[in-house]
């Protein structure tokens, strides 16, 4: 520990190497949490819709992905795009897509176990009033679902984030890969990865408390 020197420090590294990669990292977050609610919302309604040609599909996507680690899914697509379409699609993009793609799985289930949450009378009752099974769950089913889903939506998505460190190994430009080209440029590696390691600290664990403030006061409403 003698031996590490954070001297080199100035807001000059960060502003040219890491601010890059963090907005790199924040906005692939955020398309990949839409993308995959959005996407995980249309699975999750394919297997709660009873119809086994929509079921069975969902079900084989959500399991497949849930089975297999994030970080082969990531080398596979940035490997196997170019082969099938003849070129390169770049390591960010195919990030993005992969991570829309993985963690629609995961947001599947969440909002599979929000809408079954919703007491079956709601649905019942939205039925004797004559609405069809899209109004029902427009209207009544999924406004509520995704309320009650909100705390576990949000600690997905601070998962995600992290998660999102994974893509330094097809070289996209994140915000650990910032960190590393800092250090390997000033010849203090160790020295990046600790501070890398505090940023994701610092980021993570205060979202952690705005969810567990947002659950306080969700439970309070009801």
């Amino acid at each position: 520990m003698s031996a590490l020197d954070f001297s080199f420090l100035e807001w000059d590294i960060f502003n040219k190497f890491v601010l890059k990669g963090m907005l790199f990292s924040v906005e692939l977050t955020i398309i990949a949490t839409v993308g995959g609610i959005v996407f995980g919302t249309l699975l999750a309604l394919m297997r709660l819709s009873g119809n086994k040609v929509l079921e069975l599909p969902a079900v084989i996507y959500v399991n497949g992905m849930r089975s297999i680690p994030l970080v082969m899914v990531i080398l596979w697509f940035f490997l196997l795009i170019p082969f099938l379409i003849g070129r390169s699609i770049g390591a960010e993009l195919s990030a993005t897509i992969t991570f829309v793609a993985f963690e629609a799985a995961y947001f599947s289930e969440i909002m599979r176990a929000g809408i079954q949450s919703i007491p079956r009378g709601q649905v019942m009752a939205g039925q004797a009033l004559g609405m069809s099974y899209s109004q029902n769950m427009r209207l009544i089913v999924l406004p509520q679902a995704f309320r009650n889903m909100i705390p576990v939506l949000l600690t997905q998505t601070i998962i995600l984030f992290q998660d999102t460190s994974l893509v330094y190994a097809i070289g996209a430009y994140d915000l650990l890969k910032g960190f590393v080209t800092a250090g390997k440029i000033y010849g203090r590696v160790e020295e990046v990865y600790i501070l890398a390691a505090l940023v994701y600290f610092v980021i993570c664990f205060g979202l952690s408390a705005l969810v567990r403030r947002l659950q306080a006061r969700i439970a309070i409403i009801r």
